[in-house]
């Protein structure tokens, strides 16, 4: 048994309670969509295929390019040499860096092994760094930076007693042998820590199925090719990098990771997805914004290239979606919504200039294999389905819901439920706290959270992580915190 079986001892999960005729009316209102997708190959499995068939570029950074073949070697010298570290078939392997292609192979050579992935970004503070190697039971962390190691990622591992190794070892390594070890569609394979009331990080696992779907929703969605280049442009500790980092290599299109300097400047950005031919970009609505104006300022027209801007992580304001399609129409816009427990995007919207007449855009409808409900708690502590054009809550069934948080049953059990709609992959429902209501035209529209969680720069906050962090403090009797928005000046 791994460290990771213990910690995901399966939680005996509550089923929803919803009296027999309520579950038929959900079942009624119910928005879902099938698609018949393969859930079975890995993504190195994929890349080694492609490379097969006739050689292609694959993944390139700032410093280095590699094509399919040269990944796929990269990965499995990294296999062979975690594996010479000790790594098993179920241990958890942190990796930590910027991003780059190293960042990308190491998380192939993880497929390769059957072991799983959890990031830990070079921009976390050390005590970030150290709570979620402890929380993962990680047995060791993979570095992938060339140079020395990130002093927050050096101190976070030490004081989690985690031991370094370094991704350049790998280039006197053979490359592994044998196939990408899958045992079942529910392998889990990677894990996100995200923000906790109680000011501990919850780690949501996410199983093999769930990433693929979501990957393949993405394809379908955008009508992704073989000629698509995709910026990675996400911090290694948002769900959206995992998509970003492999969808492409699924489809035999490019990834072109984008570092943090270049990511934050929005002209040096444009710049590069210009230059690089980058045809899908996907960005938090403030960034959207930033780039907007900065483009405006420079008086040009730019992203001629561009095929699609996908914004997440944060409401899209209606504003913004309105300059976006008068000043870059060559471009759609997708306005994107989905947890992290969930494989990350659960609905897309494309939006239209008919959208702008709302006060709020919709998120859209169903990606691919998920099942969407929209219901109401009432004082007898059941749940009620919600008919179209009524405020509910959204909770999220299919392929891509998680496993739960690890280690933390009391909070799984608060957030993921037994499905009473029937058998599916999963047979799970994730409550997201997220309050929506159906459209006339059958897109969901997002309300606002029903808790005090937050999103900020897109990134998810409990304000009570937040207020227990700052209680700890010997000086602080009571903390109250509130979100204010200041302004920008720009």
């Amino acid at each position: 048994m791994t460290i990771l079986d213990g910690l995901l001892e399966q939680t005996a999960l509550p089923e929803l309670a919803l009296s027999e005729g309520e579950v038929e009316r959900a079942r009624k209102f119910a928005m879902s969509r099938a698609h018949e997708v393969d859930l079975s190959a890995p993504v190195i499995t994929r890349v080694e295929g492609i490379a097969a068939g006739g050689d292609r570029p694959a993944v390139r950074d700032e410093t280095r390019a590699l094509s399919y073949a040269e990944l796929a070697v990269e990965a499995r010298r990294i296999a062979a040499l975690l594996e010479r570290e000790g790594v098993l078939p179920g241990a958890v392997v942190a990796v930590g860096g910027v991003r780059s292609v190293t960042v990308i192979a190491a998380f192939l050579a993880l497929e390769l092994l059957g072991a799983v992935y959890v990031p830990a970004d070079a921009n976390w503070p050390a005590r970030r760094v150290a709570g979620v190697l402890e929380q993962a039971g990680a047995v060791l962390l993979f570095n992938t930076d060339p140079g020395e190691v990130t002093p927050a990622l050096a101190e976070g591992a030490a004081e989690a007693g985690v031991r370094i190794v370094r991704a350049h070892e790998a280039a006197a390594c053979p490359p592994w042998e044998g196939e990408a070890r899958l045992e079942g569609i529910d392998q889990p394979r990677y894990m996100l820590f995200t923000s906790g009331s109680t000011g501990k990080p919850k780690g949501a696992v996410v199983e093999h199925q769930g990433m693929i779907n979501h990957i393949y929703a993405k394809i379908v969605d955008l009508g992704m090719t073989d000629r698509d280049v995709v910026a990675q442009t996400a911090p290694l500790g948002f769900d959206i990098s995992i998509w970003q980092m492999l969808c492409p290599l699924v489809n035999g299109g490019q990834v072109h990771v984008v570092g943090d300097e270049v990511s934050y400047d929005p002209v040096a950005f444009a710049d590069v997805v210009d230059g690089q031919r980058i045809t899908i970009v996907e960005l938090v609505p403030t960034m959207v914004r930033l780039l907007l104006d900065d483009l405006a300022a420079q008086g040009g027209t730019r992203l001629s290239g561009l095929r699609w801007m996908l914004a997440t992580g944060e409401e899209l304001p209606t504003e913004v979606a309105r300059r976006w399609l008068l000043e870059m129409p060559q471009a759609g816009l997708v306005n994107a919504y989905g947890p992290t427990e969930c494989s990350d995007d659960v609905t897309h919207h494309i939006v239209t200039l008919g959208d702008l007449e709302l006060l709020r855009l919709p998120i859209g409808t169903p990606v691919i294999n998920t099942d969407l409900y929209v219901l109401r708690k009432e004082d007898d502590d059941r749940w009620y389905a919600c008919e179209p054009g009524e405020t509910g809550e959204l909770f999220v069934g299919g392929h891509g819901v998680g496993r739960g948080y690890l280690g933390d049953h009391e909070r799984t059990r608060d957030a993921f439920f037994r499905s009473p709609f029937g058998p599916s992959l999963t047979s799970r429902l994730y409550r997201t706290g997220d309050a929506v209501k159906v459209l006339p035209s059958g897109a969901l529209q997002y309300l606002g959270r029903v808790d005090r969680q937050v999103k900020i720069a897109g990134v998810r906050m409990e304000l009570g992580e937040i207020e227990a962090v700052l209680q700890r403090h010997p000086s602080v009797g009571a903390v109250a915190v509130v979100v204010h928005d200041f302004a920008t000046g720009r």
